[in-house]
């Protein structure tokens, strides 16, 4: 849908990493500054980020949101009070299969627990924990597409990335779009009231199931074709500059 006119939005749902932050993964000024005024104008303002809530709620705290927060691409959902609404696992007979993958092939990886986000080390027991994302970073694009393949032979997932290299893993159905869509549903909001903007594939779903779905200037292609709009880069403040223009009166 081509979103060519202003109309009232209620809700806007903003990625983190390429999106809200800026390279030295800091919110500028500018978007502070338009996230306040649009919270001042009675808009929710939500994260929808692949972080867990350990690595964004500080942010969140800093920008004094008061309203949900999505994380794990959409594995928790936070309400306003930082009471869990909802949360989505992988069974952990696939989280060790995938990890068996990075010790055959010698692969980056990081997973994401309920209580801890995974990068140089990993549990000896995989079943003691509650597992909601693993994810690759691959340069190689010949042996991505091999890991891709190989992981589609252990079961359905979500399967979607945060750049160019990584490959992220959720359970299947999970995504940054049905993670808004439950969040609307309890706010009262239809999902052609909300602005969702990102640079990613792991923000594709929200972008184009929101009324106004916005990417960066730095997205992937995908991404941008996917957009109804396409606002600044995450360092040229982006995000402040879509406010602005969409929402802001």
């Amino acid at each position: 849908m081509q979103t060519n006119e202003k109309k009232e939005f209620k809700l806007i749902a903003l990625d983190m990493d390429g999106t809200l932050l800026n390279n030295q993964q800091e919110i500028s000024t500018e978007n502070r500054e338009a996230i306040a005024k649009a919270q001042e104008q009675g808009v929710h303002v939500v994260l929808s980020t692949g972080r867990s809530l350990l690595t964004c709620r500080e942010y969140a705290q800093s920008l004094q949101l008061s309203s949900y927060l999505i994380t794990v691409n959409g594995s928790e959902i936070w309400d306003e009070s930082g009471q869990l609404v909802e949360r989505k696992l992988i069974d952990a007979s696939s989280i060790e299969k995938m990890w068996n993958l990075t010790q055959e092939h010698k692969l980056n990886f990081w997973a994401v627990t309920t209580d801890k986000v995974w990068r140089d080390e990993f549990p000896e027991d995989i079943a003691s924990q509650e597992w909601l994302k693993f994810g690759y970073d691959i340069p190689d694009d010949a042996l991505r597409e091999e890991v891709l393949k190989q992981i589609a032979g252990i079961s359905d997932f979500e399967i979607s990335n945060s750049s160019l290299t990584n490959l992220e893993i959720n359970a299947l159905g999970i995504n940054k779009a049905k993670g808004i869509m439950t969040v609307c549903e309890r706010l009262g909001i239809s999902m052609d009231e909300v602005i969702a903007m990102g640079d990613s594939l792991n923000d594709m779903a929200m972008i184009e199931a929101a009324g106004c779905g916005i990417a960066m200037g730095n997205a992937q292609e995908a991404v941008k074709e996917a957009a109804d709009w396409v606002t600044d880069t995450n360092v040229n403040n982006g995000v402040a500059k879509a406010i602005s223009h969409w929402v802001l009166k």
